[in-house]
């Protein structure tokens, strides 16, 4: 492998749920392969990787600077994202013949991609296949997921401010649901299909004496009995509880607790989950006779770009610019994660990760950070997570209201 910069054009493309900083990610791709002498076109898949198979790459080239910069504080996906899943090379080469065609045609020799476990996939498999026909391209997987479960890395870009977000939201239903002189149980539905680190977030809230009384994360099976006994406790003693619950709880037999688990998949055979908060809120009305409410924040917790945490928009955008700069050194098939010291403050390095041991591997919270009753988190979460949410974003208002980016989309021909 040369440790020489190729000389081609480059490709970025976004894929899987978006988050409030999956954009900073990936201008930090944009701008640095803009500014690189080698880098000679960027190019924006439009809908991930199908953007690619589809031949409609937008010309980044062709965007104002001023406006691109906006993406630092937009949420979703500028690009467009997708949920497609490529087959094996070995099994069928189809789509990967169209991609090479593709590559070939624009002289593309880098290639980076934005998302979660199912993108660094999809990352790893055109690495190999690109390796395996001898076309030099330079392939990097740059980290999303407010999911926060990639292996390797000490967090996922998206995951901070989107536990931002639910520890505040959390305050504010806290102060909400005791306004009252009469009793009230609130059911808050966090995302987290296999792995809770968003509903563990909501621990945070308790540092300011207005968090949940009860954590329930995926990570350990879920006791319906157990559950009603510690609402009741809780609610005889305070005349008030709130919950936080992971929408993938499940039973002991694997089998989802959601009302809505067999609602249909998405493109890579995930449930899809929700509706949970309703469910548990019905069986505790029913157990206690209590008023209770059920509350799902749903897509709210991975677009509220308004509550971002600088730390996370920060990270995002250097996790891209890192990935730039390691392909243009000769790196190939890596991912971008953090490495981060806790122990004297907060510092965060970036180190790259094999894409064949992050992709389809999840990290999940770890079982000595889940208290023994597996009905909350520990201290050890608590000093984990907190350096993640600091800072506030710098996104700019106009009539009150956000300014995002607005692409202009020149598509090349």
């Amino acid at each position: 492998m040369s440790n020489k910069p190729l000389v081609g054009a480059a490709i970025i493309g976004q894929s899987g749920g978006p988050s409030a900083v999956i954009n900073a990610s990936c201008y930090g791709v944009i701008k640095t392969a803009l500014d690189s002498e080698y880098i000679t076109t960027v190019y924006g898949a439009n809908h991930g990787i199908k953007g690619v198979l589809d031949d409609r790459l937008m010309i980044m080239d062709e965007e104002d600077p001023k406006e691109l910069e906006k993406m630092l504080y937009t949420p979703s996906s500028a690009l467009g994202s997708c949920r497609y899943k490529i087959a094996d090379p070995d099994v069928d080469d189809t789509d990967y013949k169209r991609i090479l065609e593709i590559f070939k045609k624009y002289n593309v020799r880098y290639f980076f991609y934005n998302g979660g476990n199912d993108s660094m996939d999809t990352c790893n498999k055109i690495s190999r296949y690109c390796a395996k026909v001898g076309y030099e391209c330079r392939v990097f997987g740059v980290p999303k997921t407010i999911d926060n479960d990639l292996y390797g890395t000490d967090h996922c870009p998206g995951f901070a401010s989107a536990a931002k977000y639910i520890a505040t939201s959390l305050m504010e239903v806290s102060r909400d649901s005791k306004v009252y002189d009469t009793g009230m149980v609130t059911i808050v539905e966090c995302m987290g299909r296999h792995a809770g680190w968003l509903t563990a977030a909501a621990a945070l809230a308790n540092l300011k004496n207005d968090g949940p009384d009860l954590i329930y994360l995926p990570e350990v099976d879920f006791d319906m009995d157990q559950f009603i006994a510690d609402v009741k406790r809780v609610y005889e003693e305070k005349k008030n509880c709130l919950v936080a619950v992971s929408e993938g709880v499940h039973y002991a037999d694997g089998s989802f607790v959601s009302e809505a688990k067999t609602s249909g998949t998405d493109g890579f055979g995930h449930a899809q989950l929700g509706g949970l908060a309703a469910r548990l809120a019905s069986v505790v009305k029913a157990a206690t006779g209590a008023k209770v409410r059920g509350i799902e924040l749903s897509l709210l917790q991975r677009c509220a770009s308004h509550c971002a945490s600088l730390t996370d928009i920060e990270e995002s955008f250097n996790s891209g610019k890192v990935a730039v700069e390691s392909a243009l050194r000769g790196e190939t098939g890596k991912m971008v994660g953090f490495k981060c010291d806790r122990d004297n403050g907060y510092v965060c390095h970036y180190e790259l990760f094999n894409l064949e041991d992050v992709a389809n591997t999840e990290q999940k919270v770890p079982l000595e950070w889940i208290t023994p009753a597996h009905n909350g988190v520990t201290e050890d979460f608590i000093r984990y997570c907190l350096p993640l949410i600091q800072g506030e974003t710098k996104q700019a208002k106009e009539d009150g209201l956000p300014s995002f980016v607005n692409l202009k989309k020149v598509f090349a021909k």
